[in-house]
């Protein structure tokens, strides 16, 4: 008969007793749970709040100015193509996605490995920006910290960050739209630009009907990818959202149109204008109901072609997909922002009435 240490047996009866005390703590009652009061989900202004907040203390600690952390990570929260882990993620702070092989290293025969002096070892991305030693690509401290690392790997200067983008993403196009962003950011200086108006002043006379996807003859065979507005010549056109102006100018189809991108990475077309307004130029910023020219029938021609259908602004939304654009029906849009500036108004009006 084997003899067991007194000590070894004590150590025998603790696990013992802990596993116990373990399966019976599990079979708690679920009512328990029932009688916690429920946390309200944070509003769209507290992850605001908080996103700026950390967009911040990275910056003080990285030097990267707080408008490229925030473009970044919007763009990065646009993108359709980012991997499905990730869009399953939505109660992340950041929408940064980095895959494993990148924030570990390719060679990283664990690609769970969260030691920075590892993952740097196999020339991983992963960093530790909270100092508890370990680089979590789930930890919203980490994962900008990183970011910011890559972002300042050639310098601070707006020079400097596009070529350490470009060496990130290797595309053109993801380093001009977080560009855009950062302008956006920068200018406005809060992160809260999600409002939209409708593009035609309402009170004035106008009609539109879902007609996306309904064929077009001029030009060759083709989809119609908008909504026509009908409306009178010379009714203002106003932007629907904060953008910059990405394209002004003649387009054979389009007439004289403007393009504007957004923060959801949209671009929103407007196409047989009769003319701009004069602070509408390449480049500019605009908000949601500015004015950016007014209704006409220019297009299907030369420069200058004018009448060969009805008034009416054509407008269009667009999806960066990061490689190429594709366009969607903007008619549910188009009457949802009509219907919330409807209500905006009203409530604005009985306001002032019983004041």
């Amino acid at each position: 008969m084997i003899r067991i240490h007194k000590k070894r047996k004590w150590r025998i009866l603790c696990l013992k007793v802990t596993l116990t005390l373990s399966f019976f703590a599990s079979l708690a009652p679920v009512t328990a749970l029932a009688e916690e009061k429920p946390v309200n989900p944070p509003s769209a202004q507290d992850i605001y709040r908080e996103r700026r907040t950390l967009y911040d203390q990275i910056s003080a600690v990285s030097g990267v100015p707080w408008y490229y952390l925030a473009a970044i990570d919007q763009y990065e929260r646009t993108m359709t193509t980012a991997h499905p882990k990730d869009r399953a993620h939505e109660d992340r702070l950041t929408g940064v996605f980095f895959e494993p092989r990148r924030w570990t290293g390719i060679l990283n025969p664990d690609q769970q490995d969260k030691d920075p002096i590892s993952i740097a070892l196999f020339g991983g991305l992963g960093l530790d920006g909270t100092g508890d030693q370990m680089a979590d690509p789930e930890n919203n401290v980490d994962v900008l910290f990183t970011m910011a690392h890559v972002a300042s790997k050639y310098g601070l200067s707006a020079d400097d960050i596009g070529i350490s983008l470009w060496n990130y993403y290797e595309n053109t196009r993801a380093v001009q739209r977080i560009q855009q962003f950062a302008r956006i950011y920068k200018h406005f200086d809060k992160l809260d630009l999600t409002q939209h108006a409708f593009p035609l002043p309402l009170g004035t006379v106008y009609s539109y009907r879902s007609t996306w996807g309904t064929s077009r003859s001029w030009g060759g065979r083709r989809i119609h990818e908008g909504t026509d507005l009908f409306a009178p010549h010379g009714l203002t056109v106003r932007s629907s959202c904060y953008g910059i102006i990405e394209i002004k100018g003649w387009n054979p189809f389009g007439g004289w149109r403007v393009g504007i991108r957004d923060l959801d990475n949209h671009y929103h077309y407007y196409a047989h204008l009769s003319g701009f307004d004069k602070g509408v130029h390449v480049g500019s910023l605009v908000t949601p109901g500015q004015t950016i020219g007014w209704v006409g029938s220019s297009g299907y021609g030369k420069p200058g072609t004018q009448g060969k259908f009805p008034p009416h602004l054509h407008y269009g939304i667009y999806r960066d997909t990061g490689l190429t654009e594709w366009s969607f029906d903007p008619y549910p849009s188009l009457k949802h922002w009509e219907n919330e500036e409807r209500k905006a108004l009203k409530s604005k009006k009985k306001k002032n009435t019983s004041s």
